[in-house]
């Protein structure tokens, strides 16, 4: 743990602290806060329909015009991230063919039809689990009363605009998770919506019940590799949610970047490049942040490999890797988590749903043991990861 005279040590927010995952749009009356925060830039993430908007309405008064800290203004301070999280995919349609990212030449006519009624059920029949195969009447109740499904190739496609009018946007919070379950529809127990903090976006569970259905893998995987393509089309990095699926996770994508390894050249010797070749367009994201990444240190030394074309990142909070705690010993397993981490790959985030003073306290919480556990001194600490964050966000090597 890091001791009293570490953290009677100033903390150098003047070298620039990078939050590299929060969402506070969920708490849109926090907002005014941003310009007086200590954190310079936030990286704030959309996640479901409630906060698509919200974040690009903060990206089109607060994003970044340019990728150089140097030219940053004061009111520039979030990287905005427009996604679709898999706690939400099953508000989602796909047509049983589509795997590829569709080109959308003309978004005149594309699909934005909701499903309703008869073919509402089935959608959820189809890709919620367990499965019903003759769903009783209260099932059927539930289905109609969950969210009316949406095209997924709708929201690619508006997404697509987005990043187009927002260079600097990246493609979050998307991903996998195979433990969350689906909360019960207001409507059907209304008394949590009349005690309901009406601060807060719509869209989480805020202590509504849980039905006993999860999104079936498969169809979460579709959601998120057709991001991921996506994120590869405009080149854009992505953050990415794991829960209980990380071999799941670095299946799906590595299925993308296969075919693409990088030789691993051996020690002493210089690879052959050929001369005027262009490079192809390749298949999988340039970047990916594994987000509170909640593996074990075995897990995580697959994304190691030598040959992996993307480069990989681990951000680690407060809020989810050390159950929201602040101050204290640091647990020996998260030690040694972070110590699998290559410096240059580690980064910082809160998982806040607000932003503010409490956002400020949990970044530096995280970074002093970051540094810690580390063995930097908190200066070079700050520094390091800052260029990291610069690196998984513009890429290049972050200076």
């Amino acid at each position: 743990m890091y001791t009293q005279a570490d953290k009677e040590e100033a903390f150098p927010w003047h070298l620039g602290v990078y939050d590299a995952h929060c969402h506070p749009t969920d708490t849109m009356s926090s907002m005014h806060e941003l310009e007086t925060m200590k954190t310079r830039i936030l990286t704030v993430m959309a996640t479901r329909e409630e906060d698509q908007e919200l974040v690009l309405a903060a990206a089109e008064e607060y994003g970044m015009q340019s990728s150089h800290p140097r030219q940053w203004t004061r009111k520039e301070c979030i990287v905005p991230c427009f996604g679709w999280h898999p706690w939400f995919s099953h508000q989602m349609y796909l047509s049983d063919d589509e795997t590829t990212l569709p080109t959308m030449q003309n978004p005149e006519k594309e699909n934005k039809e909701k499903l309703t009624g008869e073919a509402k059920i089935k959608h959820y029949q189809a890709i919620l689990q367990p499965a019903r195969p003759d769903p009783s009447e209260e099932d059927r109740q539930l289905f109609l009363a969950l969210p009316d499904p949406t095209p997924f190739s709708a929201f690619l496609s508006h997404t697509r605009k987005q990043l187009q009018r927002h260079p600097y946007a990246l493609i979050g919070e998307i991903g996998l998770d195979r433990a969350f379950r689906i909360p019960e529809p207001w409507t059907l127990n209304p008394e949590p919506w009349r005690t309901r903090n009406t601060t807060l976006t719509l869209g989480g569970r805020e202590g509504r019940r849980l039905t006993p259905f999860r999104t079936s893998p498969h169809h979460q995987r579709r959601i998120f590799q057709l991001q991921l393509q996506l994120a590869a089309a405009m080149g854009r990095a992505v953050s990415v949610h794991g829960v209980q699926a990380h071999g799941m996770l670095l299946d799906a994508m590595q299925e993308l970047w296969t075919g693409h390894e990088q030789a691993v050249v051996p020690t002493g010797t210089r690879a052959a490049s050929a001369p005027d070749a262009k490079p192809a367009p390749c298949p999988y994201p340039p970047r990916i942040c594994l987000h509170s990444y909640s593996g074990n240190p075995s897990s995580f030394q697959q994304y190691l490999r030598p040959g992996i074309p993307a480069r990989v990142f681990a951000s680690f909070s407060t809020a989810i890797n050390l159950a929201g705690a602040v101050g204290g010993t640091t647990p020996a397993a998260f030690a040694e988590m972070v110590r699998t981490v290559p410096d240059h790959m580690l980064l910082v985030e809160s998982d806040l749903d607000r932003a503010g003073e409490e956002l400020d306290a949990r970044l530096e919480d995280m970074v002093r043991r970051l540094c810690e556990i580390k063995g930097w001194g908190l200066e070079d600490g700050v520094v390091r990861l800052g260029r990291n964050w610069r690196a998984f966000v513009f890429g290049g090597d972050g200076e």
